[in-house]
């Protein structure tokens, strides 16, 4: 082989090895790390859910809404918690119990894994939740279900916590304007006792 080919051939496989691993890198960035990043995100929302039901006390009956699609209402459920003793942690609690799901069969209002980074309580009864961007996850689009959504967090945050007036969502600590470009999520959201079935 004359020295132009050996020096062709050496170029080709630095090509070829550079490909290599860029390819590998990209491949553990696209597959590798975000199913990573979701096993510690789930992980961290039971935790977090194990922590504050764990708390000593005697459990309690909350009321959760859920939405119902069909009713284009939200429907309230009896759930068991042991309350924590600080309302930010309670607001998490609720949060928890709503991203558990219904055990009645209703509409789920968040994923699973979605968690809550931070609770902060204003002087004027202004919660601002911080969600992870899981919320933002697998969500059905359209003003109804957006707005039922919002509401069953708003109203069951609200009627557990007396001393929380409003509501304001934060995402990954950021105010966005949409769930899924219908409501407008820029401004608190006071509850909304008429989204609530009658009767019940």
């Amino acid at each position: 082989m004359t020295l132009r080919g050996k020096i062709l051939l050496l170029i080709l496989l630095a090509v070829l090895g550079a490909a290599t691993f860029y390819l590998r890198s990209l491949a553990k960035r696209i597959f590798i790390e975000p199913t990573q990043q979701h096993a510690e995100d789930t992980a961290r929302a039971k935790l977090s859910e194990f922590a504050l039901q764990s708390k000593k006390g005697p459990s309690q009956t909350a009321t959760l809404y859920f939405p119902s699609l069909e009713q284009g209402k939200l429907v309230p459920e009896s759930y068991s918690i042991t309350w924590a003793e600080a309302n930010g942690d309670r607001v998490r609690q609720v949060v928890l119990a709503l991203a558990e799901g219904s055990h009645q069969g209703l509409r789920r209002v968040l994923p699973a894994s979605t968690s809550v980074r931070a609770v902060f309580l204003a002087p004027d009864g202004t919660a601002y939740v911080d969600l992870s961007n899981e919320v933002l996850s697998e969500f059905p689009p359209g003003i109804e279900t957006e707005t039922l959504a919002i509401y069953s967090l708003v109203n069951s945050i609200a009627t557990n916590i007396p001393s929380v007036k409003k509501v304001q969502f934060l995402i990954q600590g950021q105010q966005v304007e949409t769930l899924e470009g219908h409501a407008d999520l820029t401004a608190p959201f006071a509850p909304d006792p008429t989204l609530v079935k009658s009767g019940s």
